[in-house]
């Protein structure tokens, strides 16, 4: 899949997981609903993804809210998240939060057992 097709699918896919977003207070600004930061998935893949809030349009610099993650290509780093995973959540080299994973809609990022929490 090109590039283009990636972006154009993240925006009109559902989303891959369900997350409870926990900012650190690094951020200057609300981060708000459709934000797209990049997320560490593993040890040694950093993505994109886009960022929906339940029942809140933005999320203060220190601020939690449940949503979801829709990842640009899930299929380059599969079996890599379980229920629980802290994904951190980075602006550049910055760490800005977390996302803890509550469910996994796209099975091909599911791994069932794990080694680190």
């Amino acid at each position: 899949m090109t590039l283009k097709k990636n972006i154009e699918n993240i925006l009109t896919r559902k989303p891959d997981i369900e997350v409870l977003f926990e900012f650190n207070g690094t951020r200057r600004h609300p981060a708000y609903d459709g934000y797209r930061p990049n997320h560490l998935v593993n040890d040694t893949y950093l993505t994109s993804g886009l960022h929906r809030y339940s029942d809140v349009s933005e999320v203060p610099p220190n601020g939690q809210a449940k949503g979801t993650i829709t990842f640009l290509s899930p299929e380059a780093y599969p079996k890599c998240l379980w229920e629980g995973k802290k994904i951190q959540i980075q602006e550049g080299e910055r760490v800005v939060g977390y996302a803890i994973v509550i469910k996994i809609f796209n099975k091909i990022l599911e791994v069932k057992k794990h080694s680190e929490t």
